[in-house]
């Protein structure tokens, strides 16, 4: 099974298809970091080196002008489908304790981001006003218009349903243009090159060819929502300095996932 993962095999191109968007500067971004990359690897909680190489990142990318939406995960603080797994905690439950440690990642986000002098608001799907703001869409174009990062935590607010799921559901809310998917790897392989030397990386390939062929991207309603509604996805890997800023600028890093 394919899956974007890091590795040294030579890089395979597929043809762009018809409706990818071109290379150039991208107004809306919607970008998507997991919990674990505000930890250590391996690790749980939240590492102040790696926050702030994520808040730097970010601040590069808005003074390029970009208006930047962030869906962030919580699996560094609590991850809900494990717990669930372990039989004691009802996955519905569990799935709101996820929600919760990606407010803690979001609030964490937002007070280095603004010690970094970028003015930012953290929008829940859940209600939980002593900390952020209720996501209302009109309010958070607004805030996108005004230059302001709008950092998207606790989901789509309902159980059952994955941060890459809100990330997909937002971008098309907001009216995207591309949907950032940042990894610790480098795109998107026709399989694991770590397991199988054959493997080759994709430059680009259609949405319905990576759910057809099952492609661990994001998870399938994820990938469904984006095809169905267009988004085209960049699965990339932020770790490099200065990758978000150039994908906002149009450059062709990572795969481009597309309709």
């Amino acid at each position: 099974m394919a899956s974007p993962t890091n590795g040294s095999s030579p890089a395979s191109t597929t043809s762009p298809r018809a409706g990818s968007p071109s290379v150039g500067r991208r107004k809306r971004i919607l970008l998507k970091i997991s919990g674990e990359s505000l930890g250590k690897p391996g690790g749980f909680g939240i590492d102040s080196g790696e926050l702030d190489t994520i808040a730097k990142e970010i601040k590069l990318a808005t003074a390029a002008g970009a208006q930047l939406a962030v869906v962030v995960g919580g699996g560094n603080i609590i991850r809900g489908a494990e717990l669930a797994s372990q039989g004691h905690i009802h996955q519905a439950t569990a799935d709101h304790m996820g929600m919760l440690g990606t407010v803690i990642n979001g609030l964490a986000l937002k007070e280095k981001l603004l010690s970094l002098g970028q003015d930012c608001r953290v929008m829940s799907a859940i209600e939980i006003r002593a900390v952020a703001e209720p996501f209302i869409r009109s309010r958070a174009l607004r805030h996108l218009e005004k230059g302001r990062v709008v950092i998207l935590v606790a989901g789509t607010g309902n159980p059952f349903f994955t941060t890459d799921t809100c990330a997909s559901l937002r971008a098309t809310e907001l009216e995207c243009d591309v949907l950032l998917k940042a990894t610790k790897v480098d795109g998107v392989y026709t399989a694991d090159p770590k397991k199988d030397p054959t493997a080759t990386k994709y430059d680009t390939i259609a949405l319905n060819d990576a759910i057809n062929q099952r492609l661990k991207i994001m998870d399938m309603t994820a990938l469904a929502m984006c095809n169905e509604n267009k988004v085209p996805v960049i699965v990339f890997d932020y770790k490099v300095p200065g990758n978000i800023a150039k994908v906002v600028a149009g450059e062709r890093i990572g795969t481009l996932v597309s309709a």
